[in-house]
């Protein structure tokens, strides 16, 4: 099974921890275009007890980079995450499959210690 293929197959998973977080992944196919080259689009979130958006990647909209920085070169990303229940958008070098699970999953903990004083 290919890194793509992995992705995929999360499609639906969702985990209720103890603590009242949760995490669901979102994952399909699409054909590749500009905005998503590498034919998926995302959403992987995580969500506190009140079931509100506190972390997540995804690739759904558009994200202007911040000002003075530039991203591939790129004047809009798709590719973006969000550092907070409040954040819009920050450009996300989307890279691989794998990788994109591995910075989900450290965020996960890095967003949850920083929520909970930690």
């Amino acid at each position: 099974m290919d890194e793509i293929d992995v992705l995929l197959s999360m499609n639906g998973e969702q985990v209720h921890r103890d603590d009242g977080y949760w995490w669901k992944i979102e994952a399909w196919s699409v054909p590749p275009t500009k905005e998503r080259p590498h034919g998926i689009r995302y959403n992987l979130t995580l969500h506190n007890k009140y079931n509100k958006r506190v972390f997540g990647y995804d690739n759904a909209h558009a994200v202007k980079p911040p000002k003075g920085k530039k991203f591939s070169g790129k004047r809009y990303e798709f590719d973006h995450l969000h550092k907070s229940a409040v954040d819009q958008g920050t450009p996300y070098e989307f890279s691989d499959c794998y990788t994109l699970l591995q910075d989900f999953f450290e965020g996960i903990d890095k967003t949850i210690a920083a929520i909970e004083g930690k």
